[in-house]
């Protein structure tokens, strides 16, 4: 197996990762954190698939999708700060004013997990930020430990993984998702 990270630029391999089984459905599509709370909960059914479709086409892309061979396998979304609910969260402190970007979602498809995707997708979203001109990565992952998450809440991603791809802790937050505290972590691009 050969993975590669692409900027998420096709429509349909975003939603082969994301997207509801039902279009009327409404579920997340990466946006609870990409826009203000008052317009995620507006859009409803069709019109997130709409919302989302209209990000994938600015440039830059929305995120990044890990690919085996032509297959949609993973999705991370990584976007700047600034652009994010993350410019405006009370529970995840700024360490500096430098215009970082934000990574704080990471998924893997069922029947494509435990196979390093994760780890692929870190590397690739670091790689698109750096490529559009971030001088920071901040990613605000789970400090389990060795306790066992949730996989619908593991999208945050786990400590020890962003460790291994050269993160370090910058803050402690205090913000807390499935019973596990989440902190700050840091990859200066420099």
């Amino acid at each position: 197996m050969t993975i590669e990270v692409r900027a998420a630029e096709v429509f349909a391999d975003v939603c082969a990762v994301l997207g509801p089984k039902s279009p009327a459905a409404s579920v997340c599509f990466c946006l609870s954190y990409r826009v203000p709370s008052a317009v995620n909960n507006s859009l409803r059914g069709p019109a997130r698939g709409e919302y989302v479709a209209g990000l994938v086409r600015e440039k830059p892309a929305p995120g990044v999708i890990a690919y085996d061979g032509e297959t949609p396998v993973g999705w991370a979304a990584v976007a700047p700060r600034a652009v994010t609910a993350f410019a405006r969260n009370r529970k995840i402190p700024h360490v500096d004013d430098l215009p970082v970007w934000s990574l704080w979602c990471i998924r893997v498809r069922p029947g494509h997990r435990k196979q390093g995707i994760s780890h692929a997708l870190i590397a690739g979203a670091v790689e698109f930020a750096r490529d559009n001109g971030a001088p920071v990565v901040e990613a605000y992952p789970l400090d389990n430990g060795d306790s066992k998450v949730d996989l619908t809440m593991a999208y945050a991603g786990l400590r020890k993984n962003f460790e291994r791809a050269g993160f370090r802790k910058a803050a402690d937050t205090t913000s807390v998702l499935a019973g596990h505290h989440r902190i700050l972590m840091r990859l200066d691009l420099s």
